[in-house]
Order: structure tokens, then C-alpha cells, then sequence
């Protein structure tokens, strides 16, 4: 069944972190499971959680928790994907309870959510946690460091029948609250035989008390070379985009201020390349399903050890290669913690402005609920919009919605020629997104 499944993610054989995970993750067993950003360790421990699901138990058997919707989300996809043929519910804020309760009503062999949200809806009754037996805290650390010590606390301890524990991390934990139940766990740690990350690390130093220039000077040097540039704030996040639009550099905002909406149409902006740059908070140093980054920008200087490592373990991932930068004020210290400390240098005086990314991102308001797959809007926008085959590019289909790359010059000429078909027989709202 292993062989099938992986046949589905177009992969031959599982890597030496996901063999140990799937040896080790059993009932009746606690494991610590230590790997990079990007190893793959959402299918290190679905695998063996699939092995515990029962078909003859009805109820929700098993629990994956994850500290921010998108990786929940994205956790969800992945069980999805390996069409096991159990039932698997996403569970977080930002969008109607009431769908979640609905989809309930039958309940999923299988629910990952976000700790507010599960927490919410044990309070509500809308699920029965009596027959889960298995818990995954994924990026647990995280969920500690955004606050969610008493909703974690909360739902364990509703768990009455649990007999498996699985918290995982891209870093070495500090320590194991008492509240998780976790005993004389075996440590899965491949975070020592990771191989180095394939990372340049660079600093610069603004020459006055403003860096946004300094960061508009390295965004002209880099290009249209995919980058993230990652700040401690939010208000720093608005301000840095602030000054972007106002010199005209296409680009995304992504932190926890923003709703889910805007949150998910961001990431699908930079996936399809409709941007480039992505400004963004500790948030997006985690989990996220982004392309391979070229580029990590520290704005402002992470705050540990750990937040660098997640921060540049976004870029450098498995055989790629990438480079950090490191933006210094005028009276800013390299903290101790990064070490060695990265190269001081000069950029060029002379730099152009980034040229406009060829893609825009294209909305259509049906989605998997109402049987459409790619291949439908594929031949939608080709077929009734008139829109060459290689003017289109990446296509997302989510559960109500659709987005579509389409080449700039392009968009409005296919807009103004679809406006009024339908779609599977069913009327369509297509427009640009955003």
C-alpha cells in the first residue's frame, strides 16, 4: 500500500527520516521526531498513522495539530493526496464553524486543526474525541511560542483513550510540558545528520538610521530572483510594503494580522509567480508550501538561534542552494548566536528596477465541491477565453474557488471573452484576483 501511496507524490522510496518514523511511531509509543524544514516529515508520521486507522471503528480515530492554518491545511492536503479512502476533516479560523460542523455530522477517521479551533469545537460538542488514540503535535514548539499552552492543555486532556504521542520540530526542543502526556519518549533526531544547508550568508550595513532603502537597493540587485523577507512585526511587514508600492515592485504581504483569504491568495500569488518577493513575519518560517526560495532577507534580526533556523530553512532546502542576507542599522550587533557571522559587504551603486513578473493570478468562483479539476479550467480559459496554451501557467483548485496564471498581456482580452459561459453547466465568476 506504501508502494501506492508514494506513487501519488511521485516518489520512488521513502527517505532515511521517514523509514525511522515509520518504524518508530506505533501504539503505545511516544516519539520526538527532529527533522529540517522541507525533509518531509508531514508523510513521516501520515504514514504510520495510517497503519493505526481502522475501517471497522467509526469516529475520529486519530489527531494531527498544527499551529497555523496553512499548515494545517497543507497536512490535510497531503492525507488527502494519498487517497487512503478514510475521511479527513481540516479544522481552523478564518472561516465559517458552520461548515466544519457539517462536515462532522459523519465524522472523519482523521481531523487536523489548529489548537483554537479544535479546542472550540470540543467545547461546542460537534465531534466526539472518545475512540482518538493517536496525537500529533506537528511544529509543537511553535504552537507554544504563539501562545497555545491552554488550548493544547485543554484538548489532551479530553482525550481519554489516547495511547500514541508524536510532537515534532525542525529544532531541538527545550523542553516536554507535563500537560502532553508524553513518557520516556524515543528520540527520532535528524537534525545532526542533515546535511549542511547549501547557504551564502551575507551582511549589510545602511549607512544611516532607515534600512527600507537599503532593502529597495538588494531587492534592484536581486532582481526577479524569488525571495522572503522576514520582520519581527507586523506594522514593519505594512511599512516595507508601503514603500514597495510606492516604487512600483510587485509583491505579497503574509502575517497573522491579515484574514485567511488574504493569507491563502498570497501564498498562491507567489507560488505561480505573479510575485516574486513575499514580506512576512515569523509565520511563514515554517510548514508552508512555497517554492524553492532563492533568497532569505532578515529585515530585522531573529530574535534566537531557533528563528534563524527556520527563517533560512526556507531557502537551501535538500540539494538546493540559496542565500541568506542579514540587513544591519547603523548601530545594529550580529547577535553570538549567529555563528559564524556573515561576510560585511557593499552592493553596487548602479542597479535597475525589477522588471514586472509575466504572470497575473486569475479567480474563478468554482472549485472541487463543485466537481471541477484542473483540467476543467485548463480547457475553460483555453477553449472559451481564447487563451494560447502557453499563456497559461499554474493552477490551484480549492474547495470553492480556483486560481489560474495567466500571462499579463493576455488577462483582459481572455476576461472579456468568458464573461457569460459557464462552466461544467454552472454560471462562473471570473475576474482578477486580488
Amino acid at each position: 500500500m506504501i508502494d501506492q501511496i508514494l506513487k501519488h507524490f511521485d516518489i520512488t522510496k521513502l527517505n532515511p527520516m521517514q523509514e525511522a518514523a515509520l518504524n518508530a511511531i506505533q501504539p503505545g509509543k511516544d516519539v520526538i521526531l527532529l527533522s529540517p524544514t522541507g525533509s518531509g516529515k508531514t508523510l513521516g508520521f501520515l504514514l504510520p498513522l495510517l497503519r493505526m486507522l481502522d475501517d471497522r471503528q467509526p469516529g475520529v480515530q486519530a489527531m494531527v495539530i498544527a499551529p497555523s492554518r496553512e499548515l494545517a491545511i497543507q497536512t490535510g492536503e497531503v492525507f488527502k493526496k494519498m487517497q487512503t479512502g478514510y475521511k479527513v476533516i481540516t479544522a481552523y479560523g478564518g472561516h465559517a464553524m458552520r461548515i466544519e460542523r457539517n462536515n462532522l455530522t459523519e465524522p472523519p477517521a482523521l481531523i487536523v486543526g489548529t489548537p483554537g479551533r479544535i479546542a472550540d469545537h470540543l467545547k461546542r460538542n460537534t465531534f466526539d474525541p472518545a475512540v482518538i488514540s493517536a496525537l500529533i503535535l506537528d511544529e509543537f514548539d511553535k504552537s507554544l511560542e504563539l501562545g497555545f499552552a491552554a488550548e493544547m492543555k485543554f484538548i489532551i486532556a479530553q482525550l481519554n483513550n489516547l495511547r500514541t504521542r508524536v510532537l515534532t520540530s525542525a529544532t531541538m526542543l527545550n523542553e516536554i510540558p507535563e500537560f502532553t502526556g508524553v513518557q520516556n519518549p524515543l528520540l527520532l533526531d535528524f537534525t545532526l545528520s542533515a546535511p549542511p544547508l547549501k547557504l551564502n550568508f551575507s551582511a549589510l550595513r545602511a549607512l544611516n538610521q532607515d534600512k527600507l532603502q537599503l532593502l529597495f537597493h538588494l531587492l534592484c540587485t536581486l532582481g526577479n530572483e524569488p525571495g522572503l523577507i522576514f520582520c519581527n512585526h507586523r506594522d514593519t511587514v505594512e511599512r516595507i510594503s508601503e514603500l514597495l508600492n510606492g516604487k512600483g515592485i510587485i509583491h505579497g504581504i503574509y502575517h497573522g494580522g491579515l484574514d485567511q483569504a488574504q493569507r491563502e491568495l498570497a501564498l498562491i500569488r507567489f507560488r505561480n509567480g505573479t510575485h516574486h518577493i513575499l514580506i512576512t513575519t515569523d509565520l511563514a518560517s515554517r510548514g508552508l508550501d512555497v517554492p524553492e526560495i532563492m533568497h532569505i532577507i532578515h529585515y530585522q534580526i531573529p530574535a534566537t538561534a531557533s528563528v534563524l533556523t527556520h527563517r533560512n530553512g526556507r531557502t537551501a532546502r535538500m540539494h538546493a542552494s540559496g542565500t541568506a542576507w542579514l540587513l544591519l542599522g547603523i548601530n545594529d550587533v550580529v547577535p553570538e548566536f549567529i555563528e559564524p557571522p556573515p561576510v560585511l559587504i557593499q552592493l553596487p551603486e548602479s542597479v535597475n528596477l525589477p522588471q514586472p513578473t509575466p504572470w497575473e493570478t486569475v479567480y474563478l468562483s468554482l472549485g472541487k465541491k463543485d466537481k471541477v479539476n484542473k483540467g476543467d479550467v485548463a480547457g475553460f480559459l483555453i477553449q472559451k477565453g481564447k487563451l494560447p496554451a502557453d499563456a497559461l501557467g499554474r493552477i490551484e483548485v480549492m474547495d470553492h474557488m480556483a486560481f489560474a496564471a495567466v500571462k499579463r498581456p493576455f488577462c483582459h482580452k481572455m476576461l472579456r471573452k468568458i464573461r457569460g459561459h459557464p462552466l461544467k453547466k454552472k454560471a462562473v465568476r471570473v475576474d482578477l484576483a486580488g
